[in-house]
């Protein structure tokens, strides 16, 4: 059986994003690991908001980056 609109061909764009997206999380995993130190110094009430913060600031970029990945163009 042919399909009418076979699947396009994969990209290099797929790999590198993951390798982007994996890079990105061990980066912001290494900047808050080197800074607890200082962290731990703080208030509890102050180590959780940089926590939370810390917790989801690795989020924001994921969107470009996966229409990126999907695309080959930064914005829809």
């Amino acid at each position: 059986m042919n399909h009418p609109n076979p699947p396009p061909p994969p990209t290099w764009r797929k790999p590198a994003g993951v390798f982007a997206m994996l890079s990105l999380i061990a980066g912001v995993s290494l900047i808050v690991v080197s800074l607890s130190d200082t962290i731990g110094a703080l208030p509890i009430w102050a180590q959780s908001l940089i926590y939370l913060f810390a917790g989801t600031i690795w989020i924001a970029p994921l969107r470009p980056l996966m229409v990126w990945m999907e695309t080959g163009k930064w914005r829809e």
